[in-house]
């Protein structure tokens, strides 16, 4: 699971964790945190994802992170925005009015480039990190995020043994036991989506639940 992965995988554009909607959890569920307009919104390895477009759309500003250069100038290219891109120290840059997208490793992100944030969404960060390298992740997110800051996490749910990850099952025992620590957790919903994942359903998995949380950094 190092850089080398995901470019590959960008590269040959095995990207099945890719949607090509915003996730109607997203939708249903991102009023509950009550965010002003103007808001500045962290998006954690944001890859193209849409979901980007409809925060935008709500009124924020978006600040993503994407390891992959590939996937971030697909994510402009393909809204139709002229992007200006900069050095960002080891990150690159990429605005355009109110998206904007750091291009590097996450972990190389300081506290100070997300300063403005007031509040996150994570769709498909945590989930793409293996049990045992998804502790540092989640170090990493409360090290960017200010004390009170809202967000969304969206995690999945199956038997890990029946498919191999990424993206990788998050318990909800998992959640409550490894960011209790650094945020409040509410689960606001969680459902059994596996008549829509024909991928799950071709590997024979039983059971495969989509969940999504409020989580307040403490």
């Amino acid at each position: 699971m190092d850089a080398a992965f995901w470019h590959s995988k960008w590269d040959s554009q095995q990207i099945g964790f890719h949607l090509d909607s915003v996730n109607p959890l997203l939708i249903e569920y991102w009023s509950s945190l009550a965010l002003t307009p103007g808001s500045e919104i962290f998006v954690p390895l944001c890859g193209k994802s849409l979901d980007m477009t409809f925060l935008a759309e709500q009124g924020h500003k978006v600040l993503g992170c994407e390891l992959s250069e590939l996937a971030v100038s697909q994510f402009f290219d393909e809204q139709q925005l002229s992007v200006n891109v900069s050095d960002a120290g080891v990150h690159k840059l990429y605005q355009f009015d109110e998206i904007s997208i750091y291009q590097g490793d996450i972990y190389a992100l300081r506290a100070e480039q997300t300063a403005n944030c007031t509040g996150f969404y994570d769709r498909a960060a945590l989930i793409a990190w293996p049990e045992e390298m998804r502790d540092g992740y989640a170090r990493k997110l409360a090290e960017l995020i200010k004390p009170g800051t809202a967000g969304l996490l969206v995690t999945l749910d199956y038997p890990q043994e029946t498919l191999q990850g990424p993206p990788f099952a998050v318990s909800d025992a998992w959640v409550e036991q490894h960011l209790a620590e650094h945020f409040e957790i509410e689960q606001l919903c969680c459902r059994d989506v596996l008549a829509d994942n024909p991928r799950f359903i071709k590997k024979e998995v039983p059971w495969l639940n989509e969940a999504v949380y409020r989580l307040v950094r403490k």
